[in-house]
């Protein structure tokens, strides 16, 4: 069997070139699989983390998606907004901790306006709990001053002491009425900080105070501005800019376990008809609507390893009317058939284990080299560590394919005679 192994191993090195192709074609695939794996795994990280230690979202009465998409991650719309009123009553409940209002609505350049208050810097906490952390600069201390996402800075060339003007609504544009959406340029903000990253929609989000929200739209009728109404910048703290209503408010508990009685107490509030939701509950739903396309990119990573097995299938049965003769000489010096099957389903095993461990090499270094770039343009970290217990059985399941694949050649290797493999077919 030794002898075996040594003429199987030399006859490996003499065809080494297309050993070599076939390992980096598994290794390709089992680095795209596992980056798949990791890549979803990260991006479910960071969209069940973008909100954490809330106990409750509070807004007007719609589906608990909507809200959470709205408030959390500032896409779609609401049909309603609730109350200030409302908001207010909120924060001044016994079972109540803290509340952060937020009102959405307005736009610079592609990103959303959050309007909110201070307590916004203090409460507000995503991942393992964790606060908003100021790279540069303070949070909103004068009427126009704005704190940016630190995508919304590093996209659009931002530093402390720029000013930028809004847009009325979700325009995309640069100039002060676009796409249909008139500007507020008589009014321009003042950047007074920039958040650190934090991979969440903070990051893609322009912040405000809610009287500087009520400010922009002074002498505002209908979604536009009245004509001949002008108000100076400096003019507006004349006017009462308590906001009359908010899109909706995150709210801290003082016990936990209150929340299903704060819960059902604001459902029936008989002031305004508004909702309460359990973020984790509400994100757990709309990853499962979302969950389609992760779902979708493992079929799709795993179809690459099922090509990369059929090319080693190939490669080895094409391999193998070469080597008849070879073959052949091993049973004339003794090898049974068995021991042929043998020898080349450990060959197929061996370039699968090989080209598995390469190619967790490849996307060990991949994540290594590209996490900056996938964390600053994507607010996605993918690690580059040892496998997760997840992916283990992925990297054991592909080793497993290929040598089940392989013992394909072995089986034709085994039923291979000595007369056959000694005077080849023409």
């Amino acid at each position: 069997m030794m002898l075996m192994l040594a003429m199987a191993a030399r006859s490996a090195w003499n065809r080494r070139f297309n050993l070599l192709l076939m390992l980096l074609a598994i290794a390709m695939s089992t680095a795209m699989l596992l980056g798949v794996e990791r890549i979803r795994h990260q991006v479910r990280a960071s969209f069940a983390q973008s909100v954490s230690g809330t106990d409750l979202v509070v807004g007007a009465r719609t589906s608990p998606v909507q809200l959470m998409l709205y408030t959390v991650f500032h896409l779609g719309g609401t049909t309603n907004n609730m109350s200030w009123d409302s908001a207010r009553r909120l924060a001044g409940h016994p079972a109540v901790a803290w509340t952060i209002p937020l009102s959405l609505g307005d736009s610079h350049r592609g990103f959303p306006v959050l309007a909110t208050t201070p307590g916004y810097f203090v409460h507000y906490r995503y991942g393992d709990r964790q606060p908003l952390v100021l790279a540069q600069g303070k949070p909103f201390a004068a009427l126009f001053d704005a704190v940016l996402g630190a995508e919304v800075a590093n996209r659009l060339g931002y530093r402390v002491g720029d000013r930028i003007v809004l847009s009325h609504g979700d325009g995309d544009g640069d100039g002060p009425a676009h796409a249909g959406h008139a500007g507020h340029e008589d009014r321009p903000f003042v950047v007074s900080g920039i958040l650190a990253r934090t991979g969440t929609p903070v990051d893609r989000t322009v912040h405000i105070g809610l009287e500087a929200l009520q400010a922009i739209h002074l002498g505002w009728e209908g979604g536009m501005p009245l004509p001949g109404l002008a108000i100076l910048p400096e003019q507006v703290r004349k006017f009462d800019l308590t906001p009359h209503s908010v899109t909706g408010v995150l709210v801290g508990l003082k016990l936990r376990s209150q929340v299903f009685t704060v819960q059902r107490e604001i459902a029936e509030d008989p002031h305004e008809p508004l909702m309460a939701v359990l973020p984790g509950v509400a994100l757990d739903e709309l990853w499962r609507v979302t969950g389609v396309a992760e779902r979708a990119l493992l079929v799709v990573s795993g179809l690459v390893v099922v090509v990369g097995l059929a090319g080693l299938v190939s490669s080895i049965l094409a391999a193998l009317g070469e080597r008849r003769r070879e073959l052949a000489i091993l049973r004339s010096v003794g090898a049974r058939p068995g021991d042929l099957l043998a020898m080349l389903a450990l060959e197929g095993l061996v370039v699968m284990l090989a080209g598995a461990l390469l190619g967790l090499a490849l996307v060990t270094v991949l994540a290594a080299v590209s996490g900056p770039y996938l964390q600053s343009a994507f607010g996605v970290t993918v690690p580059a560590a040892w496998p997760t217990p997840g992916e283990w059985p992925l990297l054991a399941a592909t080793v497993g394919a290929g040598f089940c694949v392989s013992l394909l050649p072995g089986w034709r290797a085994y039923r291979l005679s000595l007369a056959d493999g000694l005077m080849p077919t023409t």
